[in-house]
C-alpha cells in the first residue's frame, strides 16, 4: 500500500465504498500512468453503536477523514441490494446516502454500480463470491494481506470497478469519434465529386 508522499503523484485517486451499518468497507486506488495502485483498503465497525443515527454520523465521520486524508477525485459506490427484509433495506440506503453526502460535500464526483456489475467487472462473473472477488483483487493489485472482512475488498471493488468502466467509456467515445471523422471525409468526399465531376479521372 502507498504512503501519503506518493498521493500527489497520482493523475487520480478513486474511493471505493462498500456501505453497511454493521460493518463500511473502503478501498481506495490511485491512478498513475494508466497503471493502478493500491493505496489503502479497511473497514469501519459500527457495531458497537447501538443507536442508528450514531452509526450514520460515524459514517459520515469517517468518509470525510478519509476525504480529507488522501484527497480522492472521485467516488465510486456499490448500491444496496434489494432483499426481502425492507428494515434492512432503508437502513442500508441511508447508510449510503450519508457517505454519498460526505463525498458531495467535497465536490466529489459519485458514482454507482450493482452489485452484479461490479463483481462482473472484476472477475467477469456477475454471480461470484465475495472470496473470489478479493482473491482477483490481490492477484491485480498485488497485495498479499487478507482483511479481516471481505467488506474491505468489496469496496476496494467498487472503486476498481469505476476505474474499469471510466476507461470502457473513453475507448468507445474515441471510436465513436473515429467513425464520425471517416464518415464526415466520406460525405464531403461525395460532395466534391457531385459538384465537381470534370475533376474526377474516369477509367
Amino acid at each position: 500500500m502507498d504512503n501519503l508522499a506518493q498521493i500527489k503523484n497520482y493523475e487520480k485517486i478513486i474511493l471505493g465504498i462498500d456501505p453497511g451499518t454493521i460493518v463500511l468497507g473502503y478501498g481506495l486506488i490511485g491512478i498513475e500512468k494508466k497503471q493502478v495502485h493500491l493505496i489503502s483498503l479497511g473497514v469501519v465497525r459500527l457495531d458497537k453503536y447501538t443507536d442508528h443515527s450514531l452509526r450514520l454520523k460515524r459514517i459520515y465521520e469517517r468518509i470525510t477523514t478519509l476525504i480529507e486524508q488522501y484527497l480522492p477525485d472521485e467516488l465510486a459506490i456499490e448500491a444496496p441490494f434489494f432483499g426481502k427484509n425492507v428494515q434492512s433495506m432503508l437502513k442500508l440506503g441511508r447508510a449510503q446516502g450519508v457517505a454519498i453526502a460526505a463525498a458531495i460535500n467535497r465536490d466529489m464526483v459519485v458514482n454507482e454500480y450493482s452489485p452484479k456489475k461490479i463483481k462482473q467487472s472484476i472477475t467477469g462473473n456477475g454471480n461470484a463470491t465475495k472470496e473470489q472477488v478479493a482473491a482477483m483483487l490481490q492477484n491485480i493489485l498485488k497485495f498479499k494481506e487478507t482483511p479481516e472482512f471481505l467488506d474491505a475488498t468489496d469496496g476496494l471493488a467498487a472503486a476498481y470497478c469505476h476505474y474499469i468502466q471510466s476507461n470502457s467509456k473513453v475507448l468507445s467515445s474515441k471510436k465513436d469519434s473515429l467513425k464520425s471523422a471517416k464518415k464526415a471525409k466520406s460525405k464531403n468526399w461525395s460532395e466534391y465529386v457531385q459538384a465537381n465531376p470534370d475533376k474526377i479521372k474516369k477509367p
